[in-house]
């Protein structure tokens, strides 16, 4: 029956999916190498707004961090800066930042990994600036609530520039990118993920719950329903809690397995600066490399995508700079700290046994370079990618609901009505493989980067002016 849902769904979908993608993902050749123009269109931002701004995202980090460990502040909005932090690497951190990064690294090369890292760093001052418009343009609710995101800022931010029409359009098309993307990236392929992890660790083909997706998704959808039904304040408490909690698992195991492949560290670095600006690698020797990492950071990070800003809008604060800065932190945990952990597991792994990964891809390249060393290795790595897979899913039920709101208005009614179908769909993704609503909604999720980017553009001069005050 499932076999019939699903050919039917990706009969309808497939061309509109295959349509937007071709749009989307429309390749340039550049020295013989396929370069993604979303991905250009989003590393050239990052890049100008680390000039523009004089490199914040160096600048600023020490203050990032001086805020987070400041008591709370007073002033609108529903959390600490702590807790919108947390929400907003709940949403970033998943499985890409264990799977996604070890086919960069094999299809780019150790090369890649380096470029990772770079684009890391400046999606930093993406971050800031976006975040700071977010909580500027936010909307206060009559009930203490506040909204924000890039729909706001859009609307708000453009208009008192002389373009309403303009901005209420973009925020229209931003608010309903994310309405749908959260139901495929930040919802079905998360729980697909978890699942996947679930039967492979307990047995593969002959395990119990390998027929049995119906009771896991029933068995997911209410634990995340749980979450958030009580919304963004119920949702940071868990992201406050649970991310600490899956970075530091997975980051002890893979400094542990990177203990044990000590002896390959060295050439592991080696292989990445080579790799960076002579490599060979499958995508294109050099310039391959730097695509492939550049591609692996902006679509980990999520910087100009604008969907954390969503989370951080709500924080609890009356200078919008705060934020700001706490947001640079973001791509720094994210893409320099667990992406390149991941990267160096498997680099170090490829040093001492290059044919590891040999018919492997995705996820099971890591856990296999896991497994090398430490043969009980899959089950923590499962455990990990199953909190990825979870805390995204509860970020990103928070990102849609506030671009329903902004489409239909904002009461429990419509609160109510997005989550009961946001849970509906953590249950389809273990039940079905909806792949063309995958694609579509991959698709989407980045088609919106060229608004919020064009707005980003537009109102950076009001980030400068409150940067120049706050430094006064």
């Amino acid at each position: 029956m499932n076999g019939g849902i699903d050919a039917a769904v990706d009969a309808f979908v497939r061309p509109l999916a295959d349509a937007l993608a071709a749009v989307v993902f429309f390749d340039v050749e550049i020295g013989g190498v396929s370069l993604p123009l979303v991905v250009l269109w989003l590393a050239f931002g990052a890049t100008w707004f680390t000039v523009r701004f004089r490199f914040i995202n160096v600048r600023g980090f020490f203050h990032a961090i001086s805020l987070l460990r400041q008591p709370r502040r007073e002033g609108p909005g529903e959390v600490s800066h702590f807790q919108a932090l947390a929400t907003a690497i709940s949403g970033t951190v998943g499985i890409g930042n264990i799977g996604g990064v070890a086919v960069a690294v094999t299809v780019g090369g150790p090369g890649a990994a380096f470029w990772m890292i770079v684009a890391g760093v400046l999606g930093m001052s993406t971050k800031f600036v976006e975040c700071t418009l977010g909580v500027i343009y936010r909307r206060e609710n009559p009930d203490g609530s506040v909204s924000g995101g890039p729909m706001f800022y859009l609307e708000r931010g453009l208009a008192e520039r002389g373009w309403a029409r303009l901005g209420r359009g973009l925020g229209l098309f931003y608010a309903t990118g994310i309405v749908i993307g959260c139901l495929g990236i930040g919802n079905m392929f998360q729980s697909n993920q978890a699942f996947t992890q679930l039967v492979g660790v307990t047995g593969g083909e002959a395990s119990f719950f390998a027929d049995k997706g119906w009771l896991v998704g029933m068995a997911l959808a209410s634990v995340v329903a749980a979450v958030i039904l009580g919304g963004i304040r119920s949702i940071a408490r868990v992201a406050a809690t649970l991310v600490p909690f899956m970075a530091a698992l997975y980051l002890v195991g893979a400094a542990l397995v990177l203990y044990l492949n000590a002896e390959a560290l060295p050439d592991a670095l080696a292989m990445m600066w080579a790799g960076a600006f002579q490599g060979e690698a499958a995508a294109g020797g050099a310039l391959g490399a730097l695509v492939v990492g550049f591609q692996r950071a902006v679509f980990s990070n999520e910087a100009g995508i604008g969907s954390a800003t969503i989370a951080h809008a709500a924080v609890r604060t009356d200078e919008p700079l705060t934020e700001g800065y706490v947001s640079l932190l973001e791509p720094f945990i994210d893409t320099v700290v667990i992406c390149s952990a991941t990267a160096l597991v498997v680099i170090t792994t490829m040093a001492l046994d290059p044919g590891f990964a040999t018919g492997l891809g995705g996820i099971e390249i890591t856990s296999a370079a896991f497994e090398r060393r430490l043969s009980w290795a899959p089950v923590p790595l499962a455990l990990a990618a199953t909190l990825f897979a979870f805390s995204t899913m509860v970020s990103w039920s928070y990102y849609g609901l506030k671009g329903f709101s902004y489409l239909v208005g904002e009461g429990p009614r419509a609160r109510h009505l997005f989550n009961g179908v946001f849970c509906v769909f953590v249950a389809l993704g273990c039940m079905v493989k909806l792949e063309a609503i995958l694609d579509f909604s991959d698709a989407l999720v980045f088609l919106i980067c060229v608004p919020n980017l064009l707005g980003l553009y537009l109102l950076a001069p009001v980030v400068q002016a409150r940067l120049a005050a706050y430094r006064t």
